[in-house]
């Protein structure tokens, strides 16, 4: 193809997950009742924090953070999707799709390093409780929600950069449900490998190198909690990371499966299924798996509604 003919689309058609118009009915009510809980479940945590008192402790801060990161994150796909399954041609304008990848990139690399953030939190917590208010003070806590959010917004920059810089020729059909960096490479009439070797590399290095720093924090808090003499304390213990190290598996086994693998290893229809699990289903489950097995949440929880009810 003559690239200097090359026309860039002004809109993208996405396939979706469904062209049959029964099956997208059910998907538009399903995913709309997911969309609700997980904004209504992260929006209780950050209420919860807010509210209480007793929850104004550095976990709790990076909770509310993550909780906030969640809204924003299920919000970059979800209503967009949930607009295309009622309607008969599923668009999203070209500078829409540079916007959704933009903070798809931003929020998922910010939340890898809040994740880490919350892991040293439990790690100081556990392994130097003596020296844990120090540590994790106001000001600490503050420069590692803003050092991740700058990670966030270099690498989104330089992957969407450097996305819609290459010519998209030919077909403007993306054979997934948002933009994303594979199924936009595929549209590409050019060689990718610029591209899929930064998203390897400057990909690679933000996740594993956050998941480096969590995998560091979770080991001396196992040799710590393996020298704790008593099985009830070591319960106490552990049981303040099972949450995260859960939300840790899903999130990160589930991007990990769609980024880190060449272009011609890309199934779309598979890609599919695991990009719903980091971009919906996750900001869904987090709210359920940080409150299930936290008393101090649930208990903050209960008083918000004791006293909005008494109110009202």
């Amino acid at each position: 193809m003559n690239l200097e003919n090359c026309t860039t689309p002004t809109t993208f058609n996405l396939v979706g997950l469904s062209d049959i118009p029964s099956v997208q009915i059910i998907l538009f009510a399903m995913f709309l009742l997911i969309y609700v809980i997980a904004i209504v479940g992260n929006l209780s945590i950050i209420l919860a924090y807010r509210y209480s008192s007793n929850l104004h402790t550095p976990m709790y801060f990076f909770l509310a953070n993550f909780s906030f990161l969640d809204i924003c994150y299920i919000s970059t796909t979800v209503p967009n999707m949930l607009s295309n399954f009622l309607s008969e041609h599923k668009t999203i304008t070209f500078y829409g799709c540079v916007v959704q990848l933009f903070f798809l990139m931003l929020l998922g690399s910010t939340e890898c390093y809040i994740l880490a953030a919350m892991a040293y939190d439990r790690y100081n917590a556990i392994c130097q409780p003596l020296l844990y208010t120090n540590i994790m003070n106001k000001e600490s806590c503050e420069k590692y929600i803003m050092g991740s959010w700058f990670i966030g917004i270099v690498n989104s920059i330089i992957h969407t950069t450097l996305t819609f810089t290459l010519p998209f020729c030919g077909s403007n059909m993306i054979n997934y449900f948002f933009c994303d960096i594979p199924p936009l490479l595929s549209l590409v009439y050019t060689e990718t490998w610029i591209n899929e070797l930064t998203t390897f590399v400057i990909g690679g290095f933000v996740t594993m190198g956050s998941l480096l720093l969590i995998m560091i924090s979770y080991a001396n808090i196992i040799f710590t909690i393996l020298k704790i003499h008593s099985s009830s304390g070591r319960r106490k213990a552990s049981s303040t990371c099972v949450s995260h190290f859960t939300v840790v598996t899903i999130f990160y086994g589930s991007g990990f499966f769609v980024y880190l693998k060449p272009r011609s290893n890309y199934i779309m229809e598979y890609d599919r299924l695991i990009a719903i699990m980091y971009t919906v289903i996750t900001p869904l489950l987090n709210p359920f798996i940080y409150s299930l097995r936290n008393s101090d949440v649930k208990d903050a929880a209960r008083k918000i509604i004791y006293d909005l009810s008494h109110t009202l």
